[in-house]
């Protein structure tokens, strides 16, 4: 099995699918799926696997993400029958459309993770922008996937919302599980907030929650670490301070080692996100042992069902609510329940277990099997 998978960029270490596509590919190797990573030449520099293959940015605006040598590639590849699969993900960019336009110069197969860029929020988000590339280019390369890859099953239910009837794979992202070490606790109990710093992630319903229960709980200090994305950083700030927050501290952005410290320093996670489609870093928090309060802008559910955290409705006063249940938990408590929400990443989310499942998509979508136990037709 020979498999093409397609990401406008890699190497921005703050966005979700530059992590999580790349530990796909290398799991779909693993098992046994020869795969090759097209992406866009968008860090000069940068380094990168033997798997991926570059190409330079066209003419044309940046966001648009235009490459004719990578569509010319993608056409070259198809009508020579060198692969079997070409898997796109996201939306909104031309690497995200040649795709499309590939599937229909051979016999092969077209998968498509739309990566969150379905949800209402997304789709309202530059609307207008969007409205217009949906009917020029983005609607028919989507329309001929052989098969849809979701992560959650409220992304299936976008994808049926909009009308599009082919199978589905309903497939979480994996997570690496480091060893689990726990960092002694210090003077003040630790409110973690780590991701981009974006109007979606819900930043200010948090700092308006933390108003209402950093008083009631001076033991606790509340982190908010994570890049800037669009100016949206200094907006916090500002609102921060405008609310007269006390203990609330905006590091910045964490990566690697720094990033894995941070999530084991923390008592607790929190996420009160508007819209997302997996959210990474919940997954990456209880696998670090980290119990987690996350909005039903994400798909987590399990949380409840798992004994790992809250799952709770958007908005202030159900954070409000779900904060001040549990920073009210003694230390114990949360360290048990951060103990169980690691055991569920290992049991549930590992690279190894999802890799096997595409990979039983991939050769059902070219007749090698039965219909795998996760691929919806409904």
């Amino acid at each position: 099995m020979r498999a093409i998978h397609t990401l406008p960029a890699i190497g921005i270490e703050a966005s979700g699918p530059c992590y999580s596509v790349p530990r796909l590919c290398e799991a779909l190797m693993r098992a046994g799926v020869e795969t090759t990573l097209a992406v866009l030449d968008w860090i000069p520099g940068i380094a990168a696997p033997d798997y991926v293959k570059r190409f330079p940015l066209g003419f044309g605006p940046r966001r648009l993400g235009r490459s004719p040598a990578m569509a010319e590639w993608l056409m070259e590849r198809v009508r020579s029958g060198a692969v079997e699969i070409i898997h796109s993900h996201g939306l909104w960019m031309m690497p995200n459309v040649y795709p499309g336009w590939a599937r229909r110069a051979g016999d092969v197969r077209l998968v498509v993770s739309p990566r969150g860029t379905l949800s209402e929020w997304a789709l309202n988000h530059h609307g207008a922008r969007k409205r217009v590339f949906w009917v020029l280019l983005q609607r028919q390369a989507l329309a001929r996937a052989d098969c849809i890859h979701v992560t959650a099953e409220s992304e299936f239910e976008e994808v049926r919302r909009l009308g599009f009837r082919q199978p589905v794979a309903v497939l979480p992202n994996g997570i690496d599980v480091a060893a689990y070490e726990r960092t002694p606790p210090g003077t003040r109990r630790r409110l973690l907030y780590l991701g981009r710093i974006h109007k979606k992630k819900g930043v200010d319903l948090l700092l308006q929650a933390w108003r209402v229960v950093a008083p009631k709980f001076p033991e606790w200090e509340l982190i908010i670490a994570g890049p800037d994305d669009g100016g949206y950083l200094d907006d916090m700030r500002r609102l921060a301070a405008d609310l007269g927050l006390q203990r609330v501290k905006f590091p910045g952005p964490v990566y690697g080692e720094d990033k894995l410290r941070m999530y084991r320093s923390a008592d607790l996670f929190v996420l009160p996100t508007y819209s997302d489609n997996f959210a990474l870093t919940v997954a990456e928090a209880l696998a670090a042992g980290t119990p987690a309060i996350v909005s039903k802008g994400a798909p987590w559910s399990g949380l409840g069902r798992e004994g790992a955290g809250w799952w709770v409705e958007i908005g202030v006063d159900p954070l409000v609510a779900a904060l001040q249940t549990a920073l009210a938990q003694p230390p114990e408590v949360l360290r048990g329940m951060g103990a169980r929400g690691r055991e569920w990443m290992i049991r549930d989310y590992s690279w190894e277990a999802v890799a096997r499942q595409m990979a039983s998509v991939y050769r059902w979508l070219c007749g090698q099997g039965e219909r795998p136990p996760c691929v919806r037709t409904e």
